[in-house]
């Protein structure tokens, strides 16, 4: 079939009108090279699940792609025979959404092919953050939990995110299950129309009684009752996602009081007031600033839309900063594991290393590969992290990052500072005493055509460098497979230098993660600078 052929044929399945007329129009005016973008390829289903731009065709999030990978997930499930029952012996799925468009829609859809291909499907009547349906889909024990967001992408992108049970523990599905599940999507693409997908309507509702569970939990993850909690100053964002009704709660039953900022409070899939709805991103934090100024706040707390990232800032002489994904990971890990919980902390390989915690501790280490697919399947693990603003600090209850129950914990970790009469600034400074100077950044492009990023990973992989900064430097191939899976990136690594390339699983970009070591906080800063320099240098030089 040609590409005319192939969105007509798209068209007469489309159930959605919005989509049914974007295409209509591109197929009148006969504009071959949208109609390329959107029909030369599929989103590919992978451990990240399934995530694009919203629009009609195969490479985008529509009811149609989603559909697809519903009735696949749930074939997958039933020929896998006895591995991923319930506790009750049946198989269930748990099927939660965030604020984004459409996401209530997919889900729907979802809990309807999946009723009706004889899995018990139980869907959220509410938005929800991600970490609260990963908490229900394991204290149920479902079968899979499918969680419809796209987290912190752009407001046009949706995703599909996918847990499973049984042996994998409720968490994020990995290969060689991913590619098992994108092998029947391929095969119902081409043999099954959206309107011949059987549905059902018979799902179970959850609701309000789950949320409640989740905020009942997570408080017990700090004293019962400790003085000075309501001294705190918290500015809190939301960020148009689905956040603030749940950290509000959790926030006020142990005796915390946030104030939130108005503008982003209520959940809005359009984001007005940001152009990425990202913690990280320039602009994103600005009117947490000014909330926070006007309050004299003695912490900024954000999560992201969907509520599974965390991000804080600190309040300084000249205003207010935010801390680095690593400088908050380090805070957890030493609030975690000075209370005497005892078990196995975690970090991926672009994260600045916990080992000088866990030595000083007596304490299991271990490293993984990115994401919490990795982190959260560590034996034994009482905590985990990654510098990308996740951090699972209840993993034998929600085996994910959690960005509502760290923000607790560091709200928790500031107000007993502030009892001493410290702060998070202090505490990280003494730690960088303990267990050293330790300066991170990142320089990472952003990219419309994908073959950039492996035009500049050949050239990387071709001509890998010897020296940085004029210093001999290692070399590991990590699609060679010696210390984890294979997987698509490099480290470069000497004595004081540490750098990470890599494509984002979860966003068109190259990532090239840096961190730098010296006897100063000073000295670190400054090496990360010209590393800075030197990384920028060397992308684009294969470019």
């Amino acid at each position: 079939m040609n590409l005319i052929s192939n969105a007509q044929a798209w068209l007469d399945q489309d159930p959605d009108p919005q989509t049914r007329s974007e295409l209509s129009e591109l197929i009148g005016l006969g504009n071959t090279a949208e109609l390329e973008s959107r029909f030369a390829g599929r989103l590919e289903f992978g451990t990240a699940g399934l995530r694009g731009e919203l629009g009609a065709g195969p490479n985008r999030m529509n009811r149609v792609v989603v559909a697809q990978a519903a009735l696949a997930i749930a074939q997958f499930l039933k020929n896998s025979g006895d591995t991923y029952l319930d506790s009750e012996g049946k198989l269930s799925a748990v099927i939660g959404y965030d604020a984004r468009v459409n996401s209530d829609i997919f889900a729907r859809d979802t809990a309807e092919i999946f009723q009706a291909a004889g899995i018990k499907a139980k869907l959220f009547s509410l938005a929800v953050p991600t970490p609260v349906a990963a908490f229900t889909g394991k204290r149920l024990s479902a079968s899979a939990t499918i969680v419809v967001t796209a987290s912190h992408n752009p407001p046009r992108d949706n995703g599909y995110k996918v847990y499973l049970g049984g042996p994998n523990g409720c968490s994020q599905l990995i290969s060689p299950q991913d590619g098992e599940i994108a092998a029947l999507i391929e095969k119902i693409a081409l043999e099954t129309t959206f309107a011949a997908i059987p549905k059902s309507s018979d799902y179970q509702i959850l609701g309000q009684s789950e949320v409640d569970g989740y905020i009942s939990r997570a408080a017990e993850l700090v004293m019962h009752q400790r003085p000075g909690r309501g001294e705190l100053g918290i500015t809190y964002t939301a960020l148009h996602g689905v956040g603030y009704d749940v950290v509000a709660k959790l926030f006020a039953r142990v005796g915390f009081h946030i104030d939130s900022v108005p503008e982003q409070q209520t959940p809005d899939g359009s984001f007005p007031t940001v152009k990425f709805p990202n913690p990280e991103e320039p602009g994103a934090m600005d009117l947490s600033f000014e909330l926070a100024k006007k309050l004299q706040s003695d912490i900024i707390i954000a999560n992201d839309p969907d509520a599974d990232r965390l991000a804080v800032g600190i309040r300084t002489d000249s205003g207010y900063q935010m801390l680095t994904g690593d400088q908050v990971g380090l805070l957890l890990a030493e609030a975690t594991v000075s209370s005497g919980k005892k078990g196995t902390v975690a970090n991926s390989i672009v994260s600045a290393s916990l080992a000088p915690l866990a030595k000083h501790y007596g304490v299991e280490y271990r490293q993984t590969l990115t994401g919490f697919k990795w982190i959260s399947k560590v034996p034994n693990l009482s905590y985990g992290y990654e510098e990308a603003l996740g951090y699972c600090v209840d993993p034998s209850h929600t085996p994910d990052k959690d960005g509502i129950s760290a923000a607790l914990i560091i709200a928790e970790l500031a107000a007993e500072l502030k009892q001493q009469g410290r702060n998070l600034k202090d505490l990280l400074a003494e730690l960088a005493e303990r267990y050293g100077h330790l300066a991170t950044g990142q320089v990472s492009i952003r990219v419309s055509d994908l073959s950039v990023i492996s035009t500049i990973m050949a050239g990387v992989r071709a001509n890998p460098p010897v020296k940085v900064l004029g210093a001999e430097i290692g070399f590991e191939d990590l699609e060679s497979g010696n210390r984890f899976p294979p997987t698509n990136g490099v480290i470069l690594e000497s004595d004081q230098i540490r750098v990470i390339i890599r494509p984002s699983g979860t966003e068109p970009k190259l990532k090239c993660y840096l961190q730098a070591t010296a006897d100063s906080a000073k000295s670190a800063e400054a090496l990360l600078g010209n590393l800075k320099v030197w990384a920028s240098e060397l992308l684009a030089s294969h470019q």
